[in-house]
């Protein structure tokens, strides 16, 4: 009986950590498809590839993770894709950031939400306020980025996020070799 019990604790064990892993895989195969749809859309291509761009962004309290690609299309450098992971009240939320060459902002998507509210974020009418700002633009909250009622900690996050992001990019030089 002993055995048994262990054996089946052991299988739940393995069969909850198998199915958080293809959840989290779902997951990025889900954003996966959304970034390359936006980039297709945004740059006008068809086929591209996205690299790994040395530069680090720091991570804060407001910026838990994030990624920065270089958006290539037959070798020619397009811009770059910032995915940043960022908290809400209960949990985090995914969103895409793409920038021309000269690093300012084309594109805002909330890629993944997983609150009950505050959605309201991802409106391509509210992500446009980060439209045209550069690693020298400074936003603020109820200034430049406005308030969205039900909202508040998610866009307060997502407004220091950016914020963060494109102060780090001040020490981000994209100049190509030559």
């Amino acid at each position: 009986m002993i055995r048994f019990l262990s054996f089946l604790s052991l299988s739940i064990t393995f069969l909850m950590s198998a199915s958080h892993v293809s959840h989290s895989d779902a997951v990025s195969k889900r954003i996966q498809k959304k970034v390359q749809k936006e980039i297709k859309s945004v740059f006008k291509v068809e086929t591209f590839n996205l690299e790994e761009n040395s530069f680090k962004i720091p991570a804060n309290n407001f910026l838990q993770a994030s990624t920065f690609q270089e958006i290539h299309a037959q070798n020619v450098l397009q811009g770059y894709a910032f995915i940043g992971t960022a908290p809400s009240k209960t949990d985090s939320f995914e969103y895409l950031v793409l920038l021309d060459k000269d690093l300012v902002i084309v594109k805002a998507k909330v890629l993944v939400y997983r609150e009950d509210y505050g959605g309201e974020i991802g409106s391509k009418r509210w992500l446009s306020q980060f439209i045209s700002k550069n690693r020298d633009s400074i936003l603020g909250y109820g200034e430049e980025i406005t308030a969205i009622s039900g909202a508040t900690i998610s866009v307060k996050s997502m407004t220091a996020s950016i914020n963060h992001f494109l102060y780090s990019l001040k020490e981000f030089n994209n100049k190509t070799p030559s």
